[in-house]
């Protein structure tokens, strides 16, 4: 299934190479800048019952435009950006169905499962989203923090997110090497996370058209399901039309 993105940096929905975020802002690339608010893709989400997309907050001044949008689809959002102990509640009260947390629950590159723990004490495991984003080195899948900038010491593999699962209710995995690229999807990463993960897992990263939601959904037999960004028209991209994506899901629920 297709799952939908609003992106929020410096207050509004971009779409950001995602290789090149980092806190100084230099050398930062920058596929698309919307003029509509981050409300108006929330309502466009909520009209053709796309459930489940996410709002990221890229860095500060986007938690005003990242309210709207969840009053705009109450229910209908996962939200993740600076997310941790201290402010999930709100955001759930404000609207969003779940919190995305990535950064919080590592500490010294590795997971801080006191931390994770005091978490889903907190708010349930059933808010919560794990974003397990990760780079490639030396042939392995790295989990990436703070903007995808800083490796952890931390693999993916079928075993951490076994155990990971006992604490969340589903995964974000943002394939941060080709993320705005629109080159395609890393094949490589779907079939290993089809293979270990045992929760609803959404891919982001290098879609660039229907074909790609096509093979995800071949490719991992339905268990993964597809964020496209850049590629998308509604994002200033002529790779993939959203009312294609709309109309992909009716008929995926359809048949299912």
């Amino acid at each position: 299934m297709f799952r939908p993105c609003i992106d929020l940096h410096e207050g509004k929905v971009k779409q950001i190479v995602g290789g090149t975020l980092n806190d100084s802002g230099a050398g930062l690339r920058t596929n698309f800048v919307s003029e509509k608010p981050a409300a108006w893709f929330a309502e466009l989400y909520k009209r053709d019952d796309l459930k489940g997309g996410h709002i990221i907050l890229l860095g500060p001044g986007n938690e005003a435009p990242a309210r709207d949008a969840l009053a705009a689809y109450p229910g209908g959002l996962h939200l993740g950006g600076g997310v941790n102990s201290e402010n999930a509640r709100a955001w759930l009260d404000a609207g969003a169905s779940h919190v995305i947390v990535t950064s919080w629950v590592f500490h010294e590159g590795c997971v801080d499962w006191e931390r994770l723990t005091e978490l889903v004490t907190m708010i349930g495991k059933r808010r919560l989203v794990l974003d397990l984003s990760c780079r490639k080195r030396e042939g392995e899948y790295f989990i990436v923090t703070d903007r995808w900038q800083k490796f952890t010491n931390e693999k993916l593999s079928g075993a951490l997110l076994q155990n990971l699962a006992t604490h969340c209710d589903e995964f974000l995995i943002h394939a941060a090497d080709v993320e705005g690229l629109c080159r395609g999807v890393d094949h490589e990463l779907v079939e290993k996370l089809a293979e270990w993960t045992p929760l609803p897992t959404t891919y982001a990263g290098g879609a660039k058209s229907l074909t790609d939601l096509e093979e995800m959904t071949r490719i991992s037999r339905g268990r993964i399901d597809l964020t496209i960004g850049s590629a998308l028209d509604i994002f200033g991209g002529s790779g993939v039309k959203y009312a294609d994506v709309v109309e992909f899901n009716r008929q995926h629920a359809a048949s299912g």
